[in-house]
């Protein structure tokens, strides 16, 4: 899986991910995070996910990383913002009211470029990603955002009945990826239809890592 695949899937408007309201798991479970009133909250791989204006309507500051550049244009043409743009090396960084999205590759982002955040929201990253590429994914939002508590929203179903994205990733791996540095705990689990395979037994799980 290469970056031109996800150019593709948004160009072709064929991203399985996008919902067209907040996500059920981060509504219930936002105060998990304990954020304070303006906490700064990182969405990495975080498309145009109706998630944002969610967040920003509870007065937090969003940080984002997003690979495709008309993703990234179809957010704040959503929000209505038009935003301040800058490049830092291979990234360009879009800017707004309390609202900041890095265009670019994940793994060009820095601890220097993302700066403090106070908590992740994860719903679409780590799923998003094949088996291969996870643990060099979670090895740098530890480090880029020095352990940040997360709230990680993942799938779990057979993946031979299915070809991901989204992937199934299920609490052995994720207490594999991220025990090391965090305390895994699950709080919350129910079963879900992706809409691409009706017929497919799939759990959603929301999982805290403080």
């Amino acid at each position: 899986m290469d970056k031109q695949f996800w150019h593709d899937k948004w160009q072709q408007k064929k991203q399985g991910f996008h919902q067209n309201a907040p996500n059920e798991m981060l509504v219930k479970h936002l105060g998990a995070l304990a954020l304070a009133e303006d906490g700064r909250v990182f969405l990495p791989l975080c498309g145009k996910t109706n998630d944002i204006p969610w967040l920003l309507s509870k007065g937090l500051h969003v940080v984002g990383a997003e690979l495709s550049e008309f993703a990234v244009e179809q957010l704040f043409e959503a929000l209505a913002i038009r935003p301040e743009i800058s490049i830092i090396g291979t990234v360009k960084c879009f800017c707004g009211p309390k609202i900041q999205i890095f265009a670019g590759d994940f793994f060009d982002v820095s601890r220097e470029m993302l700066g403090v955040v106070d908590g992740i929201y994860d719903r679409a990253a780590l799923v998003a990603l094949p088996k291969e590429m996870r643990r060099r994914y979670a090895q740098h939002l530890v480090d880029i955002s020095a352990n940040a508590t997360q709230l990680l929203v993942s799938f779990v179903y057979e993946q031979t009945q299915m070809n991901g994205p989204p992937f199934s990733v299920d609490g052995a791996e994720i207490h594999h990826l991220y025990g090391q540095n965090y305390s895994v705990t699950k709080i919350d689990s129910k079963p879900i239809s992706l809409g691409v395979m009706s017929e497919l037994i799939v759990r959603e799980e929301a999982w805290l890592l403080e």
